[in-house]
């Protein structure tokens, strides 16, 4: 702490000076200096440093007239800070500017003190310390007073650098790898920085310097491998080049440079550099990395002269560049090292470094370095295509620029040498084309080649390219080469056109590109629409802004994806405009968008509203009014990514409301009509009004998704509109004027953002069941609310925490867990003197952290103690989890308390405390695991089976309970669950909070003279605690707990620096391997799951930067342990020791700690797979496919998610083989095996062709590497096993490139046998498999061109016989079929009709002479018909003929179950939804037929699939045909009444009767008159009964979709007058609509939003053409805004919608939280967890009220209500006497802030609260005389009172929101009007 005394003693100085003259402002420019020492966040150290600046400019006018004594004490304490500031580069260089500002005038003593500082670096030995090498670094680099010192102090310093390398490299055990790496940098920046005063030292006789001889030998031996980490050994490479440069000639360096790579190629001799003479290091590096490290040294900074000058060698003149360093870096990449990055920065360096020195290299050469004959350039290609699709990270990017590299250099040879020809171009374009798609690597030489070929050329060769580019863009990793190479299209065509306007060019970019970009805007993949909108479209419009018009012309529809383009064009076009005016009908379109149904569209809007160019542009009045109207509908987003996308959005809007706002209050921003200068009103009412939405809606009877978005909308408003200061956040910091707005808001009323309210709904979220809710309430309390909790609220909280603590449900504990950590975060003085009271301590730890922590152990040793003597009753009333969780988040997540731990003065009562922990843990651990061991069983290795915990956990219910043990049991009874979660739970809780110690505690580094906190006793107890765990553990929620802390635990003892420390894992490694080889008594990997993750976790604690020593040797004995033979007679009962291994081999592949650290070990363990999938023990084989899956997931990486419809991708094979060669090697064996004869069962075989059928097909390249898979795989079509024909078949894909796929086909259609000439036939049945493979289209693309199958086609025709009844296969057969089916452009028109002539024929036949034919069935013939039929369909869709439609038609008239089961699967898959008549005809048929199916409905199968069928073609009432009615008038009434009956009588199943009523909806709304009301009744009670929430989701989801069908048309029909009986109907349907909006399951609310959408699209329309479906809760709101409107005069409207008020027992649940009942282990279910009864009461509130305000018009509606009031009003004021009653008394005290948290109390109140007010509204209206008539004793404006007393009264309790609150957010039910 040198600076700081410096500081205390300038302090000194200046203080005595007195106040005036430089005095104050060095000790202020010292304050500054000292707070910027203090601080940690680096933004706070830049704010101290800037301030210390502008003090020093001002001081050094007043230093400069002073004399040197004034001025020194000030320079030398800047001086110290900046010499403890070495670590920081730009605090260092801003120091550096003090110190100038502050020696104007006075440099000489400037450089006294300069020296004096410098000098004192390592004052008690010639070692540097790596702060002292720091320093060195700092001052050579960025000081030159620095370099100036060190110039004269030259050979001082190079002894001491040279003594220090020395140290570095001699030590045992290796120091830690910085100080070694900075003795490296301290020579490379010397030699960089002084060359000139280098170099005499190196090149001359007479001054050659010994030292540097010593450092020069010295840095060899780094290079040579004896640096402690490979960036060390990489920088000596650099600094070696640097001092290569010193030379004073080039040739001088050149041979210095020439002699190193020889010194690394020969081995042993000695290095001639310059003068200097070094003996080759002895050490030699295992990697063998010395040629990259001295080859990127030298082409990272070499001077050019040197590598370009030309060296006499033994043999020939060389250059140093090309003939030197080229070879070496073509071996390193031709190498395989585990430097793949470095080997391929190396490559681009080398073209970067020949591209630069060009004009010499061709003069030296007199002609092309690159010709087109030379090596050199074939040598180049060929590296930069091998490597091309390498999958280590960064190297992509290396691949990229080297290919631009090599065309740039290609290109100016040409030019220089005016050649014409460049055939390279096209090679390239050629090869990059013959590649699929899907693979990353195609795409860079495109992107090189576009500005040498032009746009054009490239386009035509490559015609499939726009649509590539699409599947691209729909695939993440894709996207980026995808845009690159659209704009470098663009951008090429731009320059090749002439001259002309903006509207020529963008003409002439749509002709190729418009399609595109339309297509991919509309694109229903969520990623395709936004790669395309971000990254294409801004782009675009940015080169090309008359492209806006010709885009906006194809968005015009009202179609979701002509929506959300459209929206996307606009928020691209404002992003460039920077505003955009929302008036007339592109706000009524907007509008649409943000109520529309799809969240893609919704956000899109949004995302329009709130974004801007500026951040200080105001929202307009129309943004903010959008904003109001959409952010209450939308508080209940389905997915998670919505939430985020929807904070963020909200976020950018509240930053424009704040810049914007403090703009106004300067006065310097526009004032909006109406208001006063300086008053920024509007932000600030839109912020309270968000705040006040957020805040109402975190009520407990708001669903997870409401709470979710409110807590994250709040985090926003806090984030931006307080004055928070959060030093760890780079952005997002309040403005420094924040404190005037605050102060502005605040005088208003606004902005109480911690007020006792929002607290309180903030602490009912802590009780939430969910993690996400608690621990995002839990942050914005800490983060930003007051530092403590008001002392009234703070023991109900401890009790509350306390109460959670102990219950034996996991949510209730972790809460408990959570509101304990958030109670000591806000926690005083008071709070620790709560904790004292309690547990009557006589005195109080020094701090909170320790006190709780304290008082927490304290809990859990008794919770333990109770566990001793009675496991079930501490495991109902007092579980150690919730205590154990609570000690975890509270050591762990406060860094308060770690910063206490640090701390000396507590140290001591820290380590006491944690020693006691450990000691707890492990006698509980102790405790619970031999609590499930039989009584009496040894403490073995093994975990108790199912059976033993069993018998332990019946004999501790029976020692608890005290009586005989009960009669086994199916069912785990609830004392089971007990046990059981106790034991699991806290096991895990254990292992998270031991590992998370271990980590905190042993990395950082902590105060001299403080001993550790966790002693080696602790760690060793700890090991033993974990070790005991995953040996006799069993359950697999606890085993992966207790694996991330004990994974976290080994990684916290291995890179510790103490090698005790390091010795525990390395040997609890040794003990388990030893354990897995030797002779066991019982099963261990079958009986515990943890004893493999217990090797997982000790190699994944690895550094993954360093060589992994314990994973190589783990793996390597596993692989010889599982490679031994099995013995003669193994035990079926016990683990063999080489099933133990393959297992732990497989956990260990699938460990995702481990990466690529792995893949070196893949071959032996892909061929010890293999071998051991021929094992003739069943576990060996189990365990080695298991093996061989985890492999094949490591190997060819995740899968990409699909979830999003990307095509599918992959690695190449020949991009395979190249990253694992010797891999190659052993699949083939495998292959070749299984082709060469031998036994035909090859049990590996499957597994192999699995692997192979997973890649993608490579370049078609001369030598490609998966060539020799061809034959092989081909031999394997004549397997007799059927599974391995068609899995060679898949196989054979990814070995043939596309273009060589003809040729194939061609080469197997050529062998295909003439009649009689079948020989086998598997073989056959082979070869048509394979075709089928090689022709079958791949994703994304349109296969093969038919003009080149035309050759195979021919072929084939020659060989029909196969398909005719001649040959006696049927499945060879269909196999020809298929393959013809695949082919249907490329046959002859001739022979396709006698195909289709063939198959009517056959078809036709089957059901004449059925008897004759029964005994000629053969095996696979239902096969070939089925595969018949649907060719007949495919080709009547392909034609569009009426004769084939008839002839499908016909075949669905037939009664053969295998043909109409073939064309039903047909027409479900929508293989016919491009040919309408096809699917007309098939509707029509399925009618005509559909009653006489439904009268015969044996095989309720075959009629599901027919209903299915017909629904599918009547999928929207738009593709009804005008014949459809006839067909069905006389029989639709029939077919209604036989499907409602089979509904109601014989329970078919859901699946059935989802058909079922979908099919009676659509067929009722043919035609129902007042003859069918009774049909129509039943199927109103079909539909409700199928849409409650406990029926199955099939079944709501039925009943959703049949209201857009029959309840569409029952509620048009209700509408009129002709129809009355038909509104009770109606009301009962839209009751139905709105029980489904509020499903859990998102598509059911999407089906009935669609209800709801055609609703408001126009009730009296049938049909919904035109109609934008709408959001969830836009429909809702859409549905009760027409109760009112069309059915308000209804007497059964009003109770119809009291209907969906909960019922609640607001006593029975008051009795329940006062009685204060130990909590049962299991809650029930909701039904619906999705449901808001609370919310949904308030929604309803407004439509109550106006069908009230009705009453006196309608005599009806009159008698109903008062029937209501009778019924309802009495109940209604006892529940509020009952309330004003219990919540005015003190005794609420105990159990208010449990009721916080209670969901059914909430939503019991606000009932009561809507119900209280409907009775006083019905009073007002009917008259305050029914008061008394009806015996309620109070008139309206009395019950208002007590209801605002009442609702006063909750809400101080939190219960309720103000009565008085102004401006309480519009909830759904009172938007502004409907749009």
């Amino acid at each position: 702490m040198g600076a700081e005394r410096e500081a205390r003693a300038c302090a000194a100085f200046y203080g005595a000076l007195g106040h005036g003259g430089p005095g104050r402002a060095a000790l202020c420019c010292l304050r500054s200096l000292r707070l910027f020492a203090g601080s940690t966040a680096k933004r706070c150290r830049d704010k101290h440093l800037e301030e210390a600046l502008l003090l020093a400019r001002a001081l050094s006018e007043e230093l400069r007239v002073l004399g040197e004594a004034e001025a020194r004490p000030l320079l030398r304490c800047v001086l110290a800070f900046q010499l403890e500031a070495s670590g920081s580069s730009s605090a260092f260089h801003k120091l550096e500017q003090i110190v100038t500002q502050l020696a104007v005038g006075q440099e000489a003593l400037l450089s006294q003190e300069v020296g004096a500082l410098l000098a004192g670096l390592a004052p008690h030995g010639e070692v540097l310390s790596p702060e002292e090498l720091q320093a060195v670094c700092m001052y050579i680099e960025e000081s030159s007073l620095g370099r100036d010192h060190w110039r004269q102090n030259l050979a001082p310093l190079l002894q001491r650098l040279a003594a220090t390398l020395r140290r570095v490299l001699q030590s045992q055990p290796a120091p830690s790898g910085t100080w070694g790496y900075l003795a490296v940098k301290a020579c490379l920046q010397l030699f960089q920085a002084l060359p000139k005063d280098v170099a005499p030292l190196a090149w001359n006789a007479a001054t050659k310097s010994e030292t540097l001889q010593s450092i020069l030998g010295l840095l060899l031996e780094v290079v040579a491998g004896k640096a402690p980490n490979k960036d060390t050994q990489l920088l000596a490479g650099t600094a070696l080049s640097m001092l290569v440069n010193t030379a004073p000639q080039p040739q001088s360096g050149a041979s210095a440079a020439l002699a190193l790579f020889q010194l690394t190629d020969q081995g042993a001799g000695e290095l001639r550099f310059g003068e200097l003479v070094v003996e080759n290091p002895s050490v030699l590096d295992p990697a063998r990395l010395e040629r990259l490290v001295l080859s990127r040294g030298l082409l990272t900074c070499c001077k050019g002269d040197i590598l370009s000058c030309q060296l006499d060698s033994l043999t020939q003149q060389v250059c140093l560049l090309v003939d030197v360093l080229f070879p070496a870096v073509h071996a390193l990449n031709k190498e395989q090292k585990d430097c793949h990055y470095y080997c391929f920065q190396v490559l681009a360096l080398w073209l970067r470094r020949l591209q630069e020195n060009l004009p010499e290299l061709w003069r030296l050469r007199g002609g092309r370095i690159l010709a087109e004959d030379t090596e050199l350039l074939q040598q180049l290609t060929q590296l930069l295509w091998d490597n091309a699709e390498t999958p280590v990270e960064g190297v992509s990017e290396f691949i990229q620029s080297s290919f631009r590299l090599l065309l740039e250099i290609y290109d100016l040879e040409c030019q220089h040498f005016k050649d014409q020809e460049r055939p390279l171009y096209q090679g390239m374009l050629q090869r990059a084309v013959s590649m699929p798609w899907q693979i990353k690597a195609r795409y860079v030489p495109l992107c090189a080649v576009v500005p040498y070929m032009g746009s054009q050329q490239v386009l035509d060769t490559y015609p499939d390219l726009p649509q590539h580019l699409l599947s691209c863009l729909a695939t993440n990793h894709l996207c980026p080469v995808a845009t690159e190479l659209y704009r470098a299209l663009v951008r090429q065509q731009h320059s090749e056109g002439p001259g002309g306007t903006e509207e020529a060019l963008a003409e002439r970019w749509a002709r190729r590109w418009l399609p595109l970009l339309c297509q991919a805007l509309r694109s229903p993949l969520p990623i395709l629409q936004s790669n395309a909108a971000n990254h294409l479209l801004v782009w675009t419009l940015r080169q090309l802004p008359a492209t806006h018009a010709l885009l906006a012309a194809q968005f015009d529809g009202q179609d979701a994806a002509a929506l959300r383009a459209w929206v996307s064009l606009l928020r691209a076009q404002k992003s460039i405009a920077g505003t955009l005016p929302l008036q007339g009908e592109a706000l009524a379109r907007l509008r649409t968008c943000l109520r529309a149904r799809e969240e893609g569209v919704r956000l899109a809007a949004l995302g329009l509203l709130c974004c801007s160019p500026s951040s200080g542009q105001a929202l307009s009045g129309t943004e903010e009014q959008l904003l109001r109207e959409f952010l209450p509908l939308n508080l209940t987003g389905d997915t998670s990514a919505f939430r985020q996308l929807l904070q963020a959005a909200v976020r950018k809007a509240l930053v424009r409301l704040r810049d914007s706002a403090l703009a106004r209050l300067r006065g310097k921003a526009p004032v909006e009509w109406g208001e006063e200068a300086g008053q920024p009103d509007q932000p600030v009412g839109f912020v309270e009004w968000l705040l006040q939405l957020s805040i109402s809606s975190l009520t407990p009877g708001a669903n997870y998704q409401r709470k979710k978005t409110a807590l994250l909308l709040l985090a926003a408003i806090l984030e931006t509109c307080t004055d928070t200061w959060s030093p760890e956040r780079k952005k997002g910091q309040p403005p420094r004027t924040m404190a005037a707005l605050l102060s502005h808001a605040r005088q208003s009323g606004c902005w109480d953002f911690f007020s006792r309210p929002n607290l309180l709904a903030l602490l009912s979220c802590l009780q939430d069941s969910t993690n996400e809710i608690r621990d995002l309430a839990s942050e914005l309390l800490v983060c930003y609310f007051p530092a403590a909790f008001p002392s009234s609220l703070t023991p109900a909280l401890l009790q509350l925490a306390q109460d959670a603590l102990s219950s034996p449900r996991v949510q209730e504990a972790e809460a408990g867990a959570v509101l304990m950590k958030t109670i000591l975060q806000k926690s005083d003085g008071s709070t620790v003197k709560i904790l004292a009271l309690e547990t009557e301590a006589a005195q109080t730890p020094p701090n909170h952290g320790l006190c709780f922590a304290q008082h927490l152990l304290r809990m859990l040793q008794a919770q333990h103690a109770t566990a001793r003597q009675d496991l079930l009753r501490a495991a109902a009333v007092a579980p150690m989890h919730g205590v154990i969780a609570a000690l975890r988040r509270c050591l762990l997540q406060v860094p308060e308390v770690a910063a206490s731990m640090r701390a000396a003065e507590s140290a001591q009562s820290w380590q006491e405390f944690l020693t006691s922990l450990v000691t707890t843990a492990r006698d509980i651990t102790s405790l619970l695991l031999g609590a499930l061991q039989s009584p009496g069983a040894d403490e073995q290795a093994a975990a108790p089976s199912f059976a033993d915990m069993g018998n332990a956990i019946g004999s501790l219910i029976t020692l608890g309970k005290g009586q005989q043990e009960e009669e086994d049991s199916v069912l785990l009874s609830e004392e089971h669950s007990l046990i059981l979660t106790c034991c699991w739970v806290s096991v895990k809780e254990i292992g998270l909070l031991l590992g998370g110690l271990a980590e905190l505690l042993l990395l950082p580094v902590l105060p001299a003279g403080v001993g550790p906190l966790l002693t080696l006793a602790n760690l060793q107890t700890a090991a033993r605690v974990f070790q005991e765990v995953l040996l006799r553990c069993r359950h697999w929620g606890a085993v992966e707990g207790c694996s991330m802390g004990f994974t976290k635990f080994c990684a916290a003892l291995l890179n510790h620096p103490d090698t005790e420390l390091q010795a525990i894992p390395r040997t609890m490694l040794d003990q388990g391997l030893e354990a897995l080889s030797g002779p066991r008594s019982s099963s261990i990997t079958r009986r515990a799951a943890g004893f493999p993750m217990l090797f997982l976790c000790i190699v994944s604690g690895e550094n993954p930067a360093q060589a992994r020593p314990l994973l190589t040797r783990c793996i390597q004995t596993l692989l010889a342990l599982a490679s031994t033979a099995l013995p003669q007679d193994w035990d079926q009962t016990l683990d063999l020791p080489q099933v133990c291994a393959l297992h732990v081999l497989q956990t260990l592949v699938r460990g995702a700690g481990l990466g690529s650290a792995l893949l070196r070990h893949t071959t032996p363990m892909v061929a010890l797979a293999l071998q051991g999938l021929g094992s003739p023990c069943w576990a060996m084989r189990n365990a080695a496919i298991q093996l061989f899956s985890a492999l094949t997931s490591r190997l060819l990486g995740q899968k990409r998610s699909r979830a999003e419809g990307c095509p599918a991708e992959g690695l190449s094979l020949p991009a395979f083989l190249g990253q694992h060669p010797q891999l190659g090697a052993v699949l083939l064996a495998e292959l070749g095996a299984a082709t060469t004869g031998g036994a035909c069962l090859r049990p590996a075989l499957h597994a192999v062709l699995t692997l192979l059928a997973q890649l993608q097909p490579g370049p078609d390249g001369p030598d490609s590497p998966s060539a020799r898979f061809l034959e092989p795989l081909l031999g394997l079509a004549a397997s007799p096993i059927y599974a391995v024909r068609a899995m060679a078949a898949k196989a054979l894909v990814p070995v043939v490139p596309p273009p060589r796929r003809p040729a194939l086909l061609l080469r197997l259609a050529r062998q295909l046998p003439a009649p009689g000439g079948v020989r086998s036939h598997n073989a056959l049945h082979g070869h048509l498999l394979q075709m089928q493979a090689l022709l079958a289209p791949a994703p994304g693309s349109d296969g093969l061109p038919a003009e080149a199958l035309r050759p195979v086609a021919l072929q084939l025709e020659a060989r029909g016989w196969l398909f005719t009844p001649t040959q006696r296969c049927p499945l060879v057969r269909a196999a020809f079929l298929q393959v013809l089916a695949l082919l249907p452009a490329s046959l002859s028109p001739g022979f396709a009709q006698s195909i289709r002539e063939a198959i009517s024929t056959e078809l036709g036949g089957l059901t004449l002479g059925k008897e004759q034919q029964c005994a000629e069935l053969q095996v696979g013939s239902a096969i070939l018909h089925q595969t018949m039929a649907r060719f007949a369909c495919s080709e009547a869709a392909r034609l569009a003929d009426s004769e084939r439609i008839g002839a499908v038609c016909s075949l669905l008239r037939q009664p053969n179950p295998d043909v109409q089961l073939a064309i039903f699967s047909w027409v479900i898959e929508g293989e016919g939804e491009e040919c309408k008549e096809l699917e007309k005809a098939l509707q029509l048929t399925l009618l005509e037929n559909l009653q006489s199916v439904l009268r015969d409905r044996r095989n309720k199968e075959f009629l599901k699939l027919y209903l299915e069928a017909l629904m599918h073609l009547c999928r929207n009432l738009s593709s009804w045909s005008p014949e459809a009615s006839p067909k069905l008038q006389g029989s639709s009434s029939a077919c209604v009444e036989m499907l409602l009956l089979m509904m109601e009588t014989e329970h078919p199943g859901p699946d059935l009767l989802f058909q079922a009523l979908c099919a009676a909806s659509l067929l009722l709304t043919l035609r129902f008159g007042d003859e069918d009301s009774p049909l129509v009744w039943r199927w109103c009670a079909a539909l409700e009964a199928c849409s409650r929430s406990v029926s199955a989701e099939v079944l709501r989801l039925a009943a959703a979709r049949s209201l857009q069908t029959a309840g569409m048309e029952v509620l048009r029909r209700s509408l009129g007058a002709a129809h009355p009986w038909l509104v009770p109907v109606a009301l009962r349907v839209i009751n139905v609509a709105i029980h489904l909006l509020q499903d859990e399951e998102q598509e059911v609310r999407h089906e009935a939003s669609a209800f709801a959408s055609l609703v408001q699209h126009g009730a009296g329309e049938p049909g919904g053409d035109g109609c934008v479906f709408v959001q969830g809760n836009v429909g809702l709101l859409g549905l009760l805004q027409l109760l009112p409107r069309e059915f308000g005069h209804h007497p059964e409207t009003f109770s119809s919608l009291l209907q969906h008020l909960p019922v609640l027992d607001l006593r029975g649940i008051v009795e329940e939280l006062e009685a204060n009942k130990a909590p049962s282990l299991y809650k029930e279910d909701e039904p619906n967890v999705f449901a808001e009864p609370a919310v949904l009461a308030q929604q309803l509130l407004p439509f109550l009220l106006q069908l009230l305000e009705k009453v006196p018009d309608a005599s009806p509606l009159h008698a109903s209500t008062l029937r209501w009031l009778e019924a309802a009003g009495p109940g209604v004021l006892q529940d509020l006497q009952y309330c004003k009653h219990l919540w005015s008394q003190e005794a609420v005290a105990r159990w208010w802030m449990k009721a916080l948290g209670c969901a059914k109390l909430r939503a019991a109140l606000v009932t009561l609260l809507v119900r209280a007010r409907l009775v006083a509204h019905a009073l007002r209206v009917l008259g305050e005389s029914h008061g008394a008539v009806l015996g309620l004793g109070c008139g309206a404006q009395e019950l208002e009172q007590e209801l605002a007393l009442v609702q006063g009264l909750l809400a101080q309790h939190g219960l309720a929101p103000a009565p008085s609150q102004g401006d309480v957010p519009r909830e759904l039910g009172s938007p502004p009007g409907n749009d």
